[in-house]
């Protein structure tokens, strides 16, 4: 695998990304601009209503975050300038054909100009509706790669997706493609089409019984909660003494920026192989695996160290969380610590004044929702796969061989000192952006 110029290749390169306000997205977006602001255009697909919400949207959710702050302190008062000139925001859906663009002269353009297709337009939601995930991750999917052959100067087409595409498989996950009616369960016979009528057909059930309508650029930058930082804002705030999981168990983590590398030279890698399909692995579980228990340890001493000042301007203090290790256990757990203390006060409920039995009310839903989300993440809580990055790290030899400007898209997981990256990056990023 020969490799040229990264930054050779993105200069006047028309590049298509999908999810544009996505955190990934953002994170690839501003790499792109600030290494190399001599693309040609970057076309980028969100929901909106129009142009002007898309492009609201995109000033409000990216280019406003302190993520551009490089960029704003590099450009000043020029960055819209630049911004103006090297992209073009589109309102769309990739739930729908020709990803929902309406207007019919962007769309020729498009597929005249667009050389590079990037598709990171998901939900992420572990309990996202079935629809709603069916429509985007599958049949998105499908439509994006439907709006890539229409691209007559096509190079290449990224499709990137979280990894717990593997389900619940264990032990190591090969970096190998499913063929088309390949289920996870290892039998075949898988009809998409079949799958989305019998979801149609569900669908139009529950509707006629619902009354209610549904509705890099530097350290520790990070937004959103991510399934790990949930449990650092509970933690933090005082508000996690128990955690259900394996102590023992291998965590795949992955700086944001490190991937964001890794897709950028991807594109460049496979560049014109047509007909050729790649998989990478961007993970830590083989490279530089962590275990949960030191992450417990690393978030005991931050917080120690820095607690967090609550409403009442009072410091929190963080002690040792009960870890458990079964489902069993947790129950158990909930069991004696809430749940009979409750039924104890139900007793009692008719010699209770309103208030009482409304805070005990509440406090019976929040259980019952705690309840629901340990149901929800147990799959991954005790996940027992690692992911093979062998593909990943010929990449990254071949970058390295090609002498191309590997330390500006590093995505070696060795490089990455966990203890140092917890204490000192990634703990203090999620108190900045993500603590409320």
């Amino acid at each position: 695998m020969e490799l040229t110029s990264v930054l050779t290749f993105l200069e006047n390169r028309a590049i298509l990304v999908t999810g544009a306000t996505g955190f990934l997205a953002k994170v690839f977006v501003e790499k792109i601009l600030r290494v190399q602001p001599n693309v040609k255009k970057l076309y980028l697909l969100l929901r909106a209503q129009d142009n002007n919400a898309a492009l609201q949207r995109f000033n409000t959710e990216a280019v406003a975050k302190d993520l551009f702050k490089l960029l704003r302190e590099k450009y000043g008062a020029n960055l819209n300038t630049l911004i103006s000139q090297r992209t073009t925001i589109i309102p769309g859906d990739i739930t729908c054909e020709n990803l929902g663009v309406k207007d019919s002269n962007l769309l020729d353009e498009m597929w005249k100009e667009v050389e590079v297709v990037v598709n990171l337009a998901a939900t992420t939601n572990f309990d996202e509706r079935y629809d709603v995930a069916l429509g985007l991750n599958t049949f998105g999917a499908i439509h994006v790669l439907n709006f890539a052959k229409k691209c007559s100067k096509l190079k290449v087409l990224l499709h990137v997706s979280t990894a717990y595409v593997s389900g619940e498989k264990t032990g190591l996950i090969l970096e190998t493609p499913y063929n088309l009616g390949e289920t996870l369960n290892g039998t075949s016979g898988l009809d998409i089409d079949t799958e989305k009528k019998v979801m149609e057909e569900t669908l139009k059930q529950l509707r006629l019984e619902v009354t209610s309508t549904f509705q890099d650029p530097f350290p520790g930058w990070v937004e959103g909660i991510r399934t790990i930082d949930s449990l650092a804002v509970g933690y933090g705030k005082g508000k996690l003494t128990c955690f259900l999981g394996d102590p023992d168990a291998i965590i795949d983590l992955i700086p944001a920026d490190l991937v964001v590398n890794a897709m950028i030279v991807t594109m460049v890698a496979h560049a014109d192989q047509r007909g050729t399909q790649t998989i990478y692995h961007v993970g830590s579980s083989v490279s530089n695996p962590v275990e949960f228990t030191p992450i417990q340890l690393y978030a005991f001493r931050y917080f120690k160290a820095h607690p967090w000042i609550d409403k009442q301007g009072k410091p929190v203090i963080v002690g040792n969380v009960n870890v458990l290790s079964s489902m069993d256990s947790f129950r158990r757990y909930m069991a004696l610590h809430y749940l009979l203390p409750l039924k104890g006060l139900e007793i009692v409920n008719t010699l209770l004044c309103q208030f009482f039995q409304a805070k005990y009310l509440e406090l019976d839903r929040k259980i019952k929702f705690v309840m629901r989300l340990i149901d929800l993440y147990r799959p991954y809580l005790f996940f027992k796969g690692i992911y093979d990055d062998m593909n990943t790290e010929k990449l990254r030899r071949a970058a390295e061989e090609s002498g191309i400007e590997i330390d500006v898209f590093n995505f070696n997981p060795k490089c990455v000192d966990w203890e140092d990256y917890f204490m000192n990056t990634h703990l203090p990023g999620v108190v900045k952006y993500v603590f409320k």
